[in-house]
């Protein structure tokens, strides 16, 4: 048996705060709880076509089949690309850059150079670049010459 007055309480109190596509999908949420004759209770309740709750269904099935996958929020492919897919110069003008002063080891893994994250971004920016010193320290490694050309 659907408990029709809490699902019309639920529906009212978030109706005025919900647009189209959060209707649709409270209603295919609600229905789907329901079981069978949960579709027609949720068009009584809603005033919503049934098609339109039928709708919401197949997103919320949809949505369930499109996983972000552990610790995401969203799906893989969205949001702005890097640096360094956006601007494929980038690197190597910074090892342009950072080369002539880097110190250390040629051989050891670690190496740094003697210039700021602020005066990389700068010469980064005269040489054309659209980067900030905060981007600038998160960029890939680069990757140090072999001086002795082994491997």
């Amino acid at each position: 048996m659907i408990d029709e007055a809490a699902i019309a309480l639920r529906y009212a109190a978030l109706a005025r705060v919900l647009d189209e596509r959060g209707r649709r999908r409270f209603a295919a949420a609600e229905a789907r709880t329901a079981g069978r004759g949960g579709v027609l209770a949720l068009t009584r309740i809603t005033g919503l076509a049934r098609s339109t709750i039928d709708r919401g269904l197949r997103e919320l099935s949809a949505i369930a089949a499109q996983e972000a996958g552990p610790g995401r929020v969203r799906r893989p492919g969205g949001g702005r690309k890097t640096l360094t897919e956006t601007d494929p110069t980038l690197l190597a003008d910074l090892q342009v850059l950072v080369e002539p002063t880097t110190r250390g080891d040629p051989m050891a893994p670690l190496l740094w150079t003697s210039r700021s994250l602020r005066n990389l971004a700068d010469a980064l920016q005269v040489m054309g670049h659209r980067i900030k010193h905060n981007v600038v320290a998160d960029l890939p490694a680069i990757e140090p010459e072999d001086p002795g050309g082994q491997q």
